[in-house]
Order: structure tokens, then sequence, then C-alpha cells
């Protein structure tokens, strides 16, 4: 049985020695962030590079200010799982657990699981499609190779967090250097003031923008982050991990906004007027307006999503059986086990880019699960102590959590009745 007080990503963060100096306020900060870019990969995975694209191919850059305001949504979630996890020392699922009766609690997990498992999906057929850019490997073999990969980065996880922490950090910044490539050759810069003066130009408009607000707050990193974040300010430092939560994500997720923003520009200058369709006409398209070089920067970026957005999807999956269930089984057993839907879809030869859509409708079922424990539990002093949140903060928590579900909701209604 597993010690659910026992840190999943390590042994948790030792008070100075007596007699020893104590690190600078500076450096302090900075030794508690990296979370937040483990996070951050969820919001620019090959789900978000489908949906962006689309939006750009179709509506140039009117649509900046959805992602835009998509970012400061998943900003304000993120840090109160952040805060969740200091302030308590235990992780959402942990927490839900403990608190709420059996009978809520393992239809949560067993909904959780399901997302888990819809994350592992996307990322996977994301990092086949980009092997199958880039070296013409056939779909199949490809996921097997995302997989095998991504295991290699799991390996990292459990005893070596910092270098988890950095290895994803590098994999964002080949996504980052690869649209910044584009944005380049493109031009897509000139005359995106505009996109931020919030407008829709009809329902299909909407719908889009719907997909984009949707779809950014991943519930498996919800989850994760309050993990990621539960042994920080062991030592009595509380609030000034908080801080440093807060600066992580504003640079991490600030990061990953502008990459989502860049993936829309860029198709907006490249594919202005017509919806490209799949990630690989995309692939196709930017090379031929482009050049090739912008094409293999285009690729190698799903790639390095694909890579980092599986790794962490699998680790999210670890932090949620822990905490809800006192179990734990090996990351690389449970990254075998959560290949078989990606491989079971590519065999049946399924349209890759479609699956990914579906995948994203499948996350969506588990937002509320997560968002309405996150905002009750931050709410409650009982458990937050002087870290709990303030009214305001609370109410703000109550409204963006009602209105991602209810955007959701909206989405969800339009993909099932047409």
């Amino acid at each position: 049985m597993l010690d659910s007080r026992r840190p999943l990503n390590g042994p948790a963060p030792a008070a100075p020695a007596e007699g020893r100096a104590a690190p600078g306020r500076l450096a302090r900060l900075a030794g508690l962030c990296g979370p937040a870019f483990v996070v951050s990969v969820a919001y620019i995975d090959p789900g978000n590079f489908a949906t962006n694209m689309a939006g750009g191919a179709q509506y140039g850059t009117m649509l900046l200010w959805v992602i835009a305001l998509a970012n400061v949504l998943a900003m304000f979630v993120q840090a109160l799982s952040a805060k969740l996890g200091i302030a308590t020392g235990r992780n959402l699922p942990e927490l839900c657990r403990d608190h709420l009766p059996r009978r809520v609690s393992l239809p949560l997990w067993v909904q959780a699981e399901l997302v888990a498992a819809a994350t592992d999906l996307a990322e996977f057929i994301g990092g086949a499609i980009a092997l199958n850019l880039l070296f013409g490997v056939p779909l199949l073999p490809a996921a097997a190779v995302t997989a095998v990969v991504s295991s290699l980065l799991l390996m990292l996880a459990p005893r070596g967090r910092r270098r988890f922490e950095a290895t994803v950090a590098a994999m964002l910044g080949v996504v980052l250097a690869g649209f910044a490539y584009q944005v380049l050759l493109s031009g897509s810069l000139a005359g995106v003031a505009g996109g931020f003066v919030p407008r829709l130009a009809g329902t299909d408009s909407l719908l889009l923008a719907t997909g984009i607000i949707g779809a950014t707050v991943m519930p498996h990193v919800v989850y994760l982050h309050s993990a990621l974040t539960q042994h920080q300010g062991a030592d009595g430092g509380r609030r000034e991990a908080v801080r440093a939560s807060r600066m992580d994500i504003a640079v991490a997720l600030g990061t990953a906004g502008l990459v989502n923003m860049a993936m829309l520009t860029v198709a907006a200058a490249t594919f202005g007027g017509g919806d490209p369709g799949s990630l690989q006409a995309i692939h196709a398209g930017l090379g031929r307006v482009l050049g090739p070089g912008a094409a293999v920067a285009f690729a190698l970026a799903l790639l390095a999503s694909g890579l980092a957005s599986s790794s962490v999807g699998t680790y999210a999956g670890q932090v949620i059986m822990a905490g809800f269930l006192r179990r734990r089984v090996p990351l690389l057993a449970r990254r075998l086990v959560t290949i078989i839907p990606a491989m079971a879809v590519l065999a049946a030869e399924v349209d890759p880019t479609r699956a990914l859509v579906l995948s994203q409708v499948a996350l969506s079922f588990g937002i509320p699960f997560a968002l309405v424990p996150l905002v009750a539990f931050t709410g409650s002093r009982k458990l937050m102590g002087d870290l709990v949140n303030r009214r305001l903060t609370t109410v703000a928590g109550v409204v963006v959590a009602g209105v991602i579900c209810a955007l959701n909701g909206f989405l969800l209604v339009e993909v099932f009745t047409g």
C-alpha cells in the first residue's frame, strides 16, 4: 500500500541544516520554480495545434483575444491548484479521497482516469503524426516509438524531478523556437493588435472560440500541479512558495500563451480564408507557402509537444491513482497500458486529426470534476489556514469554473448534435 504522504516527485525538501546559511531570497524563489513548466505543456499539446491553426486559417487574427482570455483563465486555475498543494501538503486527488464520501470519490477517480487516458491518446497520435511527417514512419510504429521515447523521459520523473522539469522546459523551448521561426518567415505579427479586440463573426466563430477556451484548462494538470507543489513550503516558507509559484506560472504559461498565439497568426498569414483541415495538410501548406524549413519546424514542434505532453499525461495518471486509491503502479507499466487505445485507433485507420478532436471532447467531460472541488477546497479556512482564498478570489473561482463548464457543455452539445 502506498503511503499517501510520501511524495510522488521525490523526497520533501528539508529545512536548512542548523548553522548553515539560508540561500538568498532570489535563489530560493528560483529553486521553487519548475512545476508550472511541466504543467504548461498541456496548453500546447497536439490538440491545441489543430484548434489554433484552424482558428487562424478561417478567421485570421480575429480570435487572438480568445487565446489571451483562455490563458488568463488557465493561469488563475493553476495558481489555485499550486496554492492548494503548498497550503495543505496534500494534492487534489488525496483531498478528494479524504474529504468526500466514498460514493463520490470513487466515481471522481474513474472519470479522472478516463481523462488521463484521453490525454495520452491525443499525445501519442500527435507524436506519431510528427514522426510520419519528419521521417515517413507509418503511424502505427511511429506511435510505438513515441511511447518508448516518452517512457525514457518518465524515468526522470520520480527521483529526478529537476531533470524532468528541465527536460520538459527544453521541449517547450523547441516548440517556441519552431513557431518563432515560422513567425519570422511569414511576417505574421503585422496588424495583430486588432485581434485583441473582442468580437466574433457568426455561429461558427463562436463555436471555434468556445473550443479554444473550453479545451484550454486541462483537468489532468489541475490534479498534477497540486502534487508538484505539495511539499514546497514544508520548512515554513509557505507564503514565499506561493509567490514563487505565481512567478513560475506567469513565465511558463505566459510562454505557452505566446506559442498558441504564434500558431494562430502563422495560420492566418499562410492559409487566410480557408481551413487546411488535417495536421498533415497544415504541414504541406506551410512547406508550399513558406518553404521546407517552415514545414520541418512545424513537425519538430509537434514532435516535442507530443513527447513532452504524453510524459506529463502519464505522470498525472500516476498522481490520480495514488491520490484517490492509495495505490501506485510503476510508471513504465502504466505507460504500456495507456498506449493501447492510441494503437487501437491507429490500427483501425481512424483519421488521426479527427481522433485528436474527439479526445479533446472527452477531456471536456472532466473539467467540472476537477474545478469544483478545487474552488471548494481552496475556499476552506480549515484546510488552507491563512492561505485561504479571499472572498473575491472564491467568487472569481466560482465564476471561472462556471464559465468554463458552460462553454464545455455548449461545445459538447454542438459536437453531438452536429
